[in-house]
């Protein structure tokens, strides 16, 4: 049975996009990670925000463009109340929660729902069906942007428990 994944790069101060959802500071950091080098060969299915599927890839027009650096290929399902009018081959629009879930788990099988976007994150938290949260950090301070998690004031307490504990362990570059 499937398992749903958010997975995200986050700056050390807790954003996933600077400004404006904008995501070109990731350039800086991608490349294989020891952690997560077979990661993407454990993801069956992707289930993705509107804002994260139209926004900004930092490898735009480049031969490392698209989810995971271009090393994705398979069902993704986007998560939007505004479905395009034209198809886009190989993306699935759903316009509510559960079933972008149900559909993105049957096309998972007993691999990853990997979740792209913040929002589809939270509301997948909220509902009670997210299940993993993997956080790869980069050596940066962005200092404004989209967080990690943007929960409502009032939520839940949610504890975590470590999968893959690390220390972090920085030193601050000066200019």
């Amino acid at each position: 049975m499937a398992k749903l994944l958010y997975g995200a790069t986050m700056s050390v101060d807790g954003f996933i996009a600077g400004p404006g959802g904008d995501m070109s500071w990731l350039t800086d950091f991608v490349g294989p990670k020891p952690s997560t080098a077979d990661l993407v060969s454990q993801v069956g299915s992707l289930l993705v925000g509107n804002r994260t599927f139209r926004g900004d890839d930092p490898n735009k027009g480049t031969d490392k463009e698209g989810p995971f650096g271009g090393a994705w290929h398979g069902p993704q399902f986007v998560l939007t109340h505004q479905p395009p009018a034209e198809p886009v081959p190989g993306v699935t629009f759903v316009t509510d929660l559960d079933s972008a879930v149900a559909s993105a788990k049957e096309a998972a099988g007993d691999k990853y729902v990997c979740i792209l976007g913040a929002d589809v994150a939270r509301q997948c938290l909220d509902a009670g069906v997210l299940d993993e949260i993997l956080v790869v950090l980069s050596p940066v301070l962005l200092g404004d942007g989209v967080r990690l998690f943007d929960r409502r004031p009032g939520s839940a307490r949610v504890t975590l428990e470590p999968i893959d504990p690390t220390n972090l362990w920085l030193r601050v570059r000066r200019p």
